[in-house]
């Protein structure tokens, strides 16, 4: 809770939004120059929050556990429920600046983020809010989560001598991923109430695409359909093709399985729906994930191998199309649910600055992988005015996915 009042407080105070509400000896004042109070309490009731987590507070929750089982539950604290809610990040953020529009908190494991930010975006566009605080948080750095994930052999462990080393996304010697902490908040607001304040605009929020992979808790669609999906309707309505794309912020975890499926799935989006092409991309997939877990892939219905060469010429077209394909999780660690917001706004940055962040530990690309993965330094982005947009993907357990389009603010 704390990370996401804190990530709110910085996100709002860089907005400068809502307006303050005047003092007592303001409003008795003809020369304040604070709005109305009945327009800063406007401004608060049409402004509303989107911030979830993907854990609750497992330790509050592993510590409340050990008091019940020694006979001495009389010492949980009375505050033990509203701590481990998932919504109270959202509440906390609420009360905290008065703010009386939609509250909700998405809890879609590592999709989180992306969702809270996606399900803000359609509030506004529904004309529900003017103005919405969207991100999430994460804090299960603790035993019993480590733990968790290590049992479902999620984590890395082949660098435990150099941890720094571990978490590497596309890596041909990536085995798992490495859990982090954090929280990522943007405001997100109406066009034209921003123009009309002349509020600092970073980007436009251009589309949202979210599926379904229909396919395992904890494992992602083989063929990367759920993905390509996401990004499908991200893009879908947007105005904006898979060529205007510079940069695409992966989900990309470190883990061999996900990281393939993922670069397949991208690799589809460059060609048309039920293409030979497509068809080639998924077969890739499959067989560079199988091959990762040392095991054949499944073949889908009619489905052939695809040779080399054939899988080559798929790559070569998201080669062509000139997009810059990056993980910012070798430098973060998995954020768990607080992923896809941070990615966001590192995505929204890169968009802003021309200049996608490093793939850190990148040291020998998967020769399965894209072609134009970021490496281990900053890569500069085609110069502004052209191909002007951005993708931030985030996955998670139980076969939920996300997409979120960025583009340019339109220049004066």
């Amino acid at each position: 809770m704390l990370l996401a009042l804190l990530a709110a407080e910085e996100a709002l105070a860089d907005a400068a939004w809502p307006p303050p509400l005047p003092s007592a000896a303001a409003a008795a004042s003809s020369s304040s120059t604070s709005p109305p109070a009945s327009a800063a309490a406007a401004a608060r009731r049409a402004t509303g929050v989107a911030v979830g987590n993907g854990m609750s507070a497992t330790s509050e929750v592993a510590e409340a556990g050990a008091l019940v089982v020694a006979g001495r539950g009389r010492r949980v604290s009375p505050f033990f429920v509203p701590r481990i809610l998932p919504n109270m990040a959202a509440g906390a953020i609420s009360i905290r600046h008065g703010l009386m529009g939609p509250s909700l908190a998405p809890s879609t494991a590592c999709a989180t983020g992306g969702h809270a930010l996606g399900e803000a975006f359609r509030i506004i566009q529904r004309g529900e809010a003017d103005v919405m605080v969207a991100g999430a948080a994460e804090a299960c750095v603790d035993a019993i989560s480590i733990t968790g994930f290590s049992r479902l052999k999620a984590l890395s462990t082949a660098f435990n001598d150099q941890p720094t080393k571990a978490s590497r996304p596309f890596d041909a010697a990536r085995d798992g991923f490495v859990m982090g902490e954090g929280a990522g908040v943007l405001v997100l607001e109406e066009a034209e109430h921003a123009r009309a304040r002349g509020a600092r605009v970073y980007a436009e929020v251009r589309g949202y695409g979210s599926s379904g992979d229909g396919h395992h808790v904890t494992h992602p669609h083989p063929d990367g359909l759920g993905a390509l999906l996401a990004m499908r309707r991200a893009l879908a309505g947007s105005g904006v093709s898979p060529y205007d794309l510079s940069y695409i912020n992966a989900h990309a975890t470190s883990t061999p399985t996900g990281d393939a499926i993922e670069q397949a799935a991208i690799l589809s989006l460059y060609t048309e729906p039920g293409s030979q092409a497509e068809a080639l991309a998924a077969g890739a997939a499959a067989r560079s994930a199988a091959e990762a877990e040392g095991k054949a892939p499944a073949a889908s219905p009619g489905a052939v191998a695809p040779s080399a060469a054939q899988a080559a010429d798929a790559a070569a077209a998201a080669a062509a199309a000139g997009v810059a394909v990056g993980s910012t999780k070798g430098s973060t660690g998995h954020l768990l649910g607080a992923a896809g917001a941070v990615e966001a706004a590192l995505a929204v940055l890169a968009l802003r600055d021309r200049r996608a962040p490093p793939t850190l530990n990148l040291e020998r690309p998967d020769p399965a992988l894209l072609p134009c993965l970021v490496g281990p330094q900053p890569l500069d982005l085609p110069p502004r005015g052209t191909r002007t947009a951005v993708l931030s993907n985030s996955f998670g357990f139980g076969g939920t996915n996300t997409s979120l389009l960025f583009a340019s603010p339109d220049e004066p």
